[in-house]
């Protein structure tokens, strides 16, 4: 017998060895409302049909939590990708990014609405018919031979550049995928998706996590998806378009001209971008992104850009209009809330725009974060005809920010990193890994955080980004993706320590092993080739910028 402490209800209970997680959460009789997709066994998420033979720790997870609605998302996408391999054998499918609050993937060919349809029925009748997910594991060498005979050439080029003895695939009646964590049991646990014609492929729709009876509302995102489409077309014209392409490429010796490749298409987006701001006549550059999209690079660098247009840049801190804090907005447990807008003082600051916008001369002030107050230490400005104010921070586009300057008067840009590189085929990379691997490196670097600190933070960054920013992101009058392809080969060699030092007893090991899956894949390339104005130097230090 073993014994098994189960988190979600406090108890220990014992059970004969070898049971499965799911033939456990039966005997501890739980009762999740929504269901149960994945567990976490000694704060590592797995399949419910792991079995274990010793004692251990298990806190069992619903679709609501991030790790249960991936494990989600990866078996919905094996059984979308099933259904087109029976119905359009052959077929070669990209599942490429996340958009819309949904999936997006693209095909060799666009689908009809019949043909959507009826890969929709075949989806419904695999759910129906509750068919089990099996895991193979094998030597990487038969997994090569197996992926090649079957013409899955994105598999192999990752599978060859795998320095392991082993690794696993998934069988789905006679279907064969490999996704790089795990799955549910069967295709039963699907309850609720759509697919639906989305641009030249299908946006796949998941349930809501809040709400996992109905479907995620659809939300526009056209400025977003055709930046990510962007940077795909490019990656296929240079033949990136998978880590496993990229593995190849620096082992062959190109890694420094993937390097100074995509430092310099950065390069020519910003002058593109000044050039507009200088054509527009636009007197206020608002700049907005996310957490770690590198907003304060691209501010320096545009800056740079600007006055190589003959215009004279001269940035505003959104800091230095807090209210003071006694004013500050709380969250509903009695912390202050520095993300919300209403920590802004915006009357004051709309009242300063149009002042300076007038002609004005006016006093600007300094935030004395210490005592929690704004103060006015005799700094001024006015306006000359060539200069641009340009104002970055996380509420840029938020209308109510700049409520009464006109709309001739801005230039609203949104910046983020938009990880278009994709494991393989069908396993893409998620643009929040990739900002959160920056944020661990930079506030290890210069705040002296720990990784484990940063993870516990990061759902109440994410929560913030989803009321705060991004449904302002449309606004923006041009998008910039400030994802460098080859930037996670070099984060790895600083990110993977950084994890490995997350305590096991700690619930972010979860999340950091499941980082360390995730760069495992990837051949590190080092920094010493990067330039010092690289937008990644931001976080890996050693830029010529000062911050």
């Amino acid at each position: 017998m073993i014994r098994i402490y189960c988190k979600n209800n406090g108890v220990t209970k014992e059970f004969e060895k070898g049971l499965s997680l799911r033939e456990i959460y039966d005997g501890l009789e739980l009762d999740m409302p929504n269901g149960v997709i994945a567990a976490k066994v000694n704060n590592v998420t797995e399949g419910l049909a792991m079995r274990l033979y010793r004692h251990k720790d298990v806190e069992f997870l619903d679709i609501t939590t991030d790790d249960g609605m991936r494990m989600y998302v990866r078996s919905l996408t094996f059984i979308f990708m099933k259904a087109m391999n029976e119905i359009f054998p052959g077929e070669t499918v990209r599942f490429e990014n996340a958009i819309s609050k949904g999936y997006y993937c693209r095909m060799d060919h666009p689908l009809t609405d019949d043909e959507v349809n009826a890969v929709r029925d075949r989806m419904q009748n695999i759910v129906a018919c509750d068919l089990p997910f099996k895991r193979i594991e094998c030597h990487t060498d038969e997994a090569i031979e197996m992926f090649s005979r079957i013409g899955r050439t994105d598999k192999v080029r990752l599978l060859e550049t795998y320095d392991h003895l082993y690794t696993s695939y998934y069988e789905l009646d006679g279907y064969i995928d490999s996704y790089y964590n795990g799955l549910v049991p069967s295709t039963g646990y699907i309850r609720l998706f759509e697919i639906e014609k989305y641009d030249d492929g299908v946006l796949l729709r998941v349930p809501n996590r809040n709400n996992p009876s109905e479907l995620e509302d659809k939300i526009p995102q056209e400025k977003l998806h055709e930046l990510f489409e962007e940077r795909l077309q490019w990656h296929q014209k240079m033949g990136v378009e998978t880590i496993g392409d990229f593995n190849k490429a620096v082992r062959a010796g190109f890694g420094v001209d993937l390097v100074n490749v995509s430092e310099v298409l950065q390069e020519r987006r910003l002058s593109r971008i000044a050039d507009m701001v200088g054509d527009r006549g636009a007197r206020v550059v608002l700049i907005a992104g996310p957490s770690s999209s590198g907003k304060t690079t691209f501010s320096k660098r545009l800056n740079v850009q600007l006055l190589a247009c003959g215009l004279k840049p001269y940035a505003i801190s959104l800091d230095d209009y807090f209210v003071n804090r006694t004013e500050t907005p709380r969250k509903p447990d009695g912390d202050y809330d520095f993300e919300s807008i209403y920590s802004i003082d915006l009357p004051f600051f709309n009242e300063s725009l149009t002042r300076i916008l007038a002609g004005e001369e006016i006093d600007i002030p300094t935030y004395n974060f210490k005592k929690g107050e704004r103060e006015f230490n005799g700094k001024r400005l006015k306006l000359t005809p060539q200069m641009v104010l340009v104002i970055e921070g996380t509420h840029a586009l938020n209308p109510l920010l700049t409520s009464q300057v006109p709309d001739s008067e801005k230039f609203r840009i949104y910046v983020s990193a938009l990880t278009s590189i994709k494991l393989d085929y069908h396993n893409y990379v998620s643009t929040s890994d990739n900002r959160l691997l920056r944020r661990i490196i930079r506030d290890a670097k210069y705040r002296g955080y720990p990784a484990q600190e940063t993870i516990m933070r990061w759902p109440d960054v994410r929560r913030g980004e989803e009321e705060w920013i991004f449904p302002f992101q449309e606004n923006a009058d041009v998008m910039f993706n400030s994802s460098l392809f080859y930037e996670l080969a070099v984060f790895k060699s600083q990110a993977e320590p950084m994890l490995r030092a997350v305590p096991e007893n700690v619930p972010e090991y979860s999340e950091a092993q499941r980082l360390l899956r995730f760069l495992d894949y990837i051949v590190p390339l080092q920094d010493k080739e990067m330039p010092p104005t690289s937008l990644a130097r931001e976080f890996l230090g050693g830029s010529s910028f000062k911050y």
